[in-house]
């Protein structure tokens, strides 16, 4: 019985998607629930499953093609056989086999009669400079190999190899690539790359964007990380990392500053009463910006938890759109890449966003002493449409003073 293959029920906020890879082709054979195809939307990548054992019998939308929520993609034939290819191919080698040993055969042959009428002092001949026998034909009585035979056979063996020395040169594809040639490669971009492309190039011509610098002492995150680290991974079952830190930090910093926290919808600034920070993951397709609901809620282990899953969703592109909308604030961390300092964009249609960095061992002055300190350096870009510079830099340095003394987040000072 055939059946239709249709593209997932897109979200509201998706309009179309692209057929980006198909497992399976026309013919083959596939089992229940297996994955016959990926579309690729603005945000996530979609996968398509085989709805009963059964074969691929048509493709109705090639990779590369756009498609519509719920538009037919191809049809599929329940309970029916794929094609045997292994056994076809199983069976082309056999007859190719087959073809080879009837040379071989003959070859063979050849070569026993042709050791039966070689002469003896061809034989030593053929010995001396060590050609096979079976090469040389026999001008003697019955096809009989003579010395003369052998002795023409050498040097024209000789002659031949003397004149197909240059032939490998000559016979290998000529490959013209000019000194200092710069080879390119163009291909598509995916739909998930332009749509961030879009809202970035969108981010920076709409929004007054700026950006603020601080840097913060890691040294007493380090320690504490250090001292209970063994404790933490025991308790919880996962490490202690920088990432849940500076999550809380930012929970507590949004609190004190509601701006920082809100949204410009038009001429409206919206104030959320709740705070959902998103993390920048970095993947092959693009960046994705999975969210941490009701992080204030959320404890370091909780927080460490959520990073784990959503990095490992997002290398399988298996995160859902749920999972990446309704972020009030967001945070990037260049530093896993080796950036000491940079002024990362605005999400939109947040008004800030905090950049974490690489962290440097730097002399500092501490009480009047040069000492060699872990230091990172923070980026804060705002929408200065919503936000002041005298908010944007207390935040910041809300956010540093709780890095550098984390019992500030405990006790809420």
């Amino acid at each position: 019985m055939s059946t239709e293959i249709k593209a997932p029920v897109f979200p509201e906020s998706v309009a179309e998607g692209t057929v980006a890879t198909w497992h399976k082709q026309p013919g083959e054979a596939c089992s229940r629930d297996e994955l016959i195809v990926d579309i690729e939307t603005d945000k996530v990548v979609l996968e398509v499953v085989a709805p009963a054992d059964g074969v691929i019998e048509e493709i109705l939308k090639n990779e590369g093609d756009t498609v519509e929520s719920g538009e037919v993609i191809g049809r599929f034939k329940a309970g029916a056989a794929g094609e045997s290819r292994p056994a076809e191919s199983k069976a082309e080698s056999n007859k190719e086999e087959s073809r080879e040993e009837a040379p071989k055969e003959e070859a063979k042959s050849d070569a026993a009669s042709g050791e039966a009428i070689l002469s003896p002092a061809a034989r030593k001949l053929a010995e001396e400079n060590n050609v096979d026998p079976t090469a040389v034909k026999g001008t003697g009585k019955d096809g009989r190999v003579t010395k003369e035979d052998v002795q023409s056979h050498v040097e024209s063996a000789k002659s031949s190899s003397a004149a197909a020395a240059p032939r490998p040169a000559a016979d290998m594809p000529e490959v013209n690539v000019p000194a200092g040639e710069r080879p390119e490669k163009r291909v598509p971009m995916t739909r998930l790359r332009a749509s961030i492309a879009k809202r970035l190039v969108n981010a920076q011509q709409s929004a007054a964007m700026l950006t603020t610098f601080n840097e913060v002492n890691m040294a007493p995150i380090m320690e504490l990380r250090k001292q209970y680290q063994d404790s933490f991974v025991k308790r919880h079952g996962i490490k202690l990392g920088f990432m849940s830190f500076f999550t809380k930090a930012a929970t507590e910093a949004l609190k004190r500053f509601p701006a920082v926290n809100a949204s410009i919808d038009g001429n409206d600034m919206v104030y959320h009463g709740y705070q959902d920070i998103g993390v920048a993951v970095s993947t092959d397709r693009g960046l994705v910006v999975p969210v941490l609901r009701d992080s204030d809620a959320m404890g370091l282990a909780d927080i460490e938890k959520k990073i784990v899953e959503y990095g490992t969703k997002a290398k399988e592109g298996k995160l859902a759109i749920e999972d990446m909308t309704g972020g009030t604030f967001t945070i990037t961390n260049g530093g896993i890449f080796g950036s000491l300092i940079s002024t990362p964009i605005l999400n939109p249609p947040q008004t800030a966003i905090l950049g974490m960095h690489k962290i440097q061992e730097r002399p500092m002055a501490v009480n009047g002493k040069v000492e060699i300190q872990p230091m990172m350096y923070l980026a804060l870009s705002y929408d200065h449409r919503m936000i002041d510079g005298k908010e944007a830099v207390q935040f910041l340095v809300a956010i540093k003073e709780m890095l550098e003394d984390p019992a500030r987040i405990l006790l809420d000072v």
